[in-house]
């Protein structure tokens, strides 16, 4: 009987071990590819950005991003694990090249609109900033919220910067990448927070700043544009 006892609690020991490792799967390797992704598609984007609104090379800002994310793709498919502060680190300054090759792209874009002439080149160049401008914010949500995806799927994914309304009911509701995606896609388009709000300053702050750019875009660049065409 001892025995029997002992085997029966080993094994629901076992178990209790290896359920979070399928959680961590699902709730934090998945959607982190989805991120890698989203990284990889900013470079992709910068890629094909007219002259006017880069500096340096085109491929630069994809193949420094393939540089950092070569060891992010590595941690989740192998077991080499790197420790959570160089995995936030590394994250960290992709999303700050990234968003200063945003910045960097409407501020030229502003300054050689009025020798542009040329309509398809605009809106060419304003729909493409928009989009870098979606993709880089909803990174920058995904990492933010809640301490990041390890910090979020530690503490249970509790309503900390951003509240979705799944989460409002209070039933436990987990936001994934493609959720902070539809976030920042409402929030270049409607300038304002819509069905999911900005609870801490930070969420605020990065909230406030993708709207000034997508309206500097939309709202001015694109404007110009339609106005040669109707030329």
């Amino acid at each position: 009987m001892p025995s029997s006892r002992q085997n029966k609690q080993s094994t629901m020991q076992e178990t209790q071990v290896h359920q979070p490792a399928s959680d961590d799967t699902e709730e934090v390797v998945v959607p982190g590819f989805a991120a890698l992704v989203g990284i990889l598609l900013t470079g992709l984007l910068y890629l094909v950005l007219p002259p006017n609104v880069i500096i340096g090379p085109n491929w630069l800002l994809l193949v420094v991003e393939g540089v950092f994310v070569v060891p992010l793709v590595i941690d989740l498919l192998t077991v080499w694990n790197l420790s959570h502060t160089i995995r936030r680190l590394l994250v960290m300054v992709l999303l700050s090249m990234s968003t200063l090759a945003l910045v960097v792209g409407v501020t030229l874009f502003v300054l050689t609109l009025p020798t542009d002439t040329h309509a398809t080149n605009l809106l060419r160049a304003g729909v493409l900033l928009w989009s870098f401008n979606i993709l880089v914010f909803a990174l920058w949500y995904w990492e933010v919220d809640g301490g990041g995806p390890w910090k979020r799927h530690l503490s249970g994914h509790l309503v900390t910067d951003f509240l979705f309304p799944q989460q409002a009911s209070g039933t436990r509701w987990i936001p994934h990448f493609f959720d902070y995606l539809f976030l920042a896609f409402t929030g270049a388009t409607a300038l304002s927070p819509t069905d999911t709000y900005p609870l801490s300053r930070l969420a605020k702050m990065l909230m406030m700043l993708e709207a000034v750019l997508s309206l500097v875009i939309v709202g001015i660049l694109i404007a110009r544009a339609v106005n040669i065409l109707g030329r």
